[in-house]
């Protein structure tokens, strides 16, 4: 499956309720509506991570973006802080002080966080899309 990267890609574990919700937080402060999901077990999701070897050892969210130089996906804290570049506003504002943060003690925190977002989370794991989400939706 070819994937076309006309806007950037946010793949999600799709068993994942913390996952789940950073989606929807992703779909609802989308300030353009172009960002794409896809779940990193699907058809899309296994086609863009088939591309960025680099990225498939990340267990949670990827961020695959289109630059001039070609696609590159950004996992963990730098996954994080591109994330809120995109969203603008106050989260690009965030996103740039969080930048003053040696990635090392982010990648750190975005580990832990990671280590126990089931427990965080809570039970259920599924993103119900709405019919206007859906397009956005690559599987």
């Amino acid at each position: 499956m070819v994937v076309s990267l006309e806007a950037p890609v946010l793949l999600y574990d799709g068993d994942c309720a913390f996952c789940a919700r950073s989606v929807r937080f992703l779909l609802e402060h989308d300030p353009d509506g172009t960002a794409r999901v896809a779940a990193r077990e699907g058809p899309a999701g296994r086609a863009l991570l088939a591309g960025h070897p680099d990225a498939r050892s990340a267990d949670s969210l990827v961020w695959v973006e289109r630059r001039t130089t070609g696609a590159r996906a950004l996992v963990r804290y730098r996954a994080l802080l591109a994330i809120g570049r995109y969203l603008g506003g106050g989260w690009r504002v965030l996103a740039a002080f969080g930048r003053a943060i040696p990635p090392s003690i982010g990648d750190h925190a975005y580990d832990v966080i990671a280590r126990h977002r089931r427990r965080l989370a809570g039970p259920g794991a599924c993103v119900v899309f709405t019919p206007a989400e859906r397009r956005r939706v690559l599987d």
